[in-house]
């Protein structure tokens, strides 16, 4: 029997140095933290024969990607080299204790002016899958966008099968002229504003526009393989339909939270809501080249680009001789037709959330708050001794419980957080509409709404439910709500009337989606229940840009909690000043 020695004293320190020094390694850490330059620059771009000077990031349109693992920390260095004021959110990520890094203008900061910088600091909690990031004043978002790709931590798997390759697919919105210019006319006249000139797939129209043949994107995949498409809708006011020709997707994640997987051979995604999609190739060469096509869905009145983005879906030939692509035939996908209401809240319903062990679904059971808000268009008076060119010579509106959110000239974060409102804000936001009339029904004769900074203050770990209403003044109008600092659980929707006796009886506390983006149907509502676990000031608003231009927004204030980890740290040093 041999001897058995004791590791000495030093080999005993080498190998605790050693294993240290493992611990601090990226593969073994809890997170890493990764840095990014974000300079906002003009750049020429050229789409449908026009050329415009476009703000983006780094030169790139759209945008360049984020990609982080859950856990990491991300620290963004954004630099503006243009005229305008601007601020990027980073939409749909959580920002728990880190609201000063949100990025919503007069919000949670106030812009960053030309030629200064901040750095966004936060870290990625508890989410994994596809957001997005997008400039939030005014309407840049237009052109300022890209994806946010959070992958899951090292060593942990998808939930699903791994794919072969991931590619972010962004939907977008093309102007031939400047869309600043677009919506500082139309609040002036208080009529719409114009539209787009096409919709993008990756910033480009594709085939079916007026010199536009060469902008196609094109997806090359190989037969019998398995693809992460992560979509992503950052148009600035459509909710758009998607479909790949011949193909069926299946549905696995939608706002960075994993689902139930389903399958469909057509999605509907409102601005600001993501989903992850795995679409199977087929097992040989095809002979056919198929269109990936994207058009609006619409379901309000008023005028809106009823035009249809394309991209192609092409397989590569295995034994690597190239096919003409001329020679094949290309197959077109059928949509919905654009005011289909009706598969939109059927398609919306599908979604459920995993609810497992590992990925559970804690919707709140009991509620301690209950709100019920209208959500819609309205009018402002005209200005004396102007002429407006919105609905009877008034301006187009629209707000929540018929508050019309004003943006004030200083941020509300920090006027709260260092106590000098100075009625930056009030805290009296209408728990429930100040005139109750029949929501779906007739609308009112008298349209007009209330202007104001009201907010909802509430303490820290509130379980809240509200309840979103449609309303038909001006028109029945689909509204994907989104909101910021949290993702809430969608345990209800229908058309009509809410009814706060029935409606309730039919709720899923089971498994119901998790997101931060939801259309409230058109001529209906929908019912969502949070936990205010986030101290700070959080917007509530339309992803329609042009309704959010209109007011239709309003912010929620969560109080600290009693621990350190429930409780806003001071600004950063950078933080931009108004």
């Amino acid at each position: 029997m041999g001897t058995f020695h004791l590791p000495s004293f030093a080999s005993m320190s080498v190998l605790l140095l050693g294993l240290c020094f493992l611990a601090l390694l990226p593969e073994f850490a809890a997170g890493i933290t990764r840095h990014y330059t974000f300079n906002i620059k003009y750049h020429n771009v050229t789409r449908l024969c026009h050329t415009r000077n476009i703000i983006s990031v780094n030169g790139q349109f759209p945008g360049p990607s984020l990609v982080a693992r859950e856990g990491d920390r991300v620290l963004i260095k954004v630099t503006n080299h243009v005229s305008n004021n601007v601020t990027i959110h980073w939409h749909g990520v959580r920002q728990v204790t880190s609201g000063w890094a949100d990025g919503p203008a007069y919000v949670t900061q106030c812009p960053i002016q030309t030629g200064q910088s901040y750095t966004y600091n936060f870290t990625i909690t508890g989410q994994r899958g596809t957001l997005l990031w997008h400039a939030h004043i005014s309407w840049l978002r237009s052109t300022l966008y890209g994806p946010i790709i959070i992958l899951p931590k090292r060593n942990e798997s998808y939930p699903f099968q791994k794919p072969h390759k991931e590619i972010p697919i962004l939907f977008g919105e093309w102007f031939n002229v400047d869309p600043e210019a677009i919506i500082s006319q139309a609040l002036q006249t208080g009529a719409g504003p114009n539209v787009s000139d096409a919709y993008t797939i990756n910033g480009l129209p594709g085939p079916l526009y007026n010199c536009s043949s060469k902008d196609t994107y094109k997806l090359k995949v190989k037969p019998g393989k398995t693809y992460l498409l992560r979509l992503i809708n950052a148009a600035l006011n459509d909710e758009l339909f998607f479909s790949i020709a011949n193909h069926t997707l299946t549905v696995v994640e939608a706002d960075a939270v994993y689902v139930k997987p389903f399958d469909t051979d057509k999605l509907l995604i409102t601005p600001g809501q993501t989903a992850n999609v795995l679409l199977r190739t087929k097992p040989y060469f095809p002979n056919a080249t198929f269109f990936m096509q994207a058009r609006p869905y619409f379901s309000g009145m008023g005028t809106i680009d009823n035009s249809t983005t394309a991209g192609i879906l092409e397989y590569k030939h295995p034994s690597n001789h190239s096919i003409s692509s001329k020679k094949l035939q290309l197959y077109k996908p059928t949509l919905p037709s654009i005011n289909d209401t009706s598969f939109a809240v059927n398609f919306t319903r599908k979604f459920r959330s995993l609810a497992s062990v590992k990925y559970p679904a804690n919707v709140p059971q009991i509620v301690d708050r209950k709100f019920f808000f209208t959500v819609g268009l309205g009018s402002n008076p005209c200005p004396k001794n102007t002429t407006c060119q919105g609905p009877n010579g008034t301006k187009f509106s629209a707000s929540v419980n018929n508050v019309s959110f004003v943006l004030p000239s200083t941020a509300i974060l920090q006027s709260y957080f260092f106590g000098q409102n100075n009625g930056v804000y009030t805290t009296d936001f209408p728990v429930k509409p100040p005139m109750p009339f029949n929501y779906t029904g007739t609308p009112p004769n008298n349209t007009n709404v209330s202007n104001g900074t009201r907010t909802v203050l509430l303490p820290f770990n509130t379980s809240v439910e509200l309840v979103m209403q449609d309303t038909s003044i001006l028109g029945a109008e689909s509204h994907p709500l989104h909101l910021h600092g949290f993702n809430f659980f969608v345990v209800g929707l229908g058309f009509g009337n809410y009814d706060p006796e029935k409606d309730p009886m039919n709720f899923n506390l089971v498994d119901p989606m998790e997101r931060n983006t939801i259309g409230v149907p058109a001529g209906g509502w929908v019912a969502i229940r949070f936990f205010t676990d986030n101290p700070g000031v959080w917007f509530m608003h339309c992803h329609l840009d042009v309704h959010t231009s209109w007011g239709l927004r309003m912010a929620w204030i969560v109080q600290n909690g009693a621990q350190p980890n429930q409780t806003l740290p001071p600004p950063p040093s950078d933080l931009p000043k108004c």
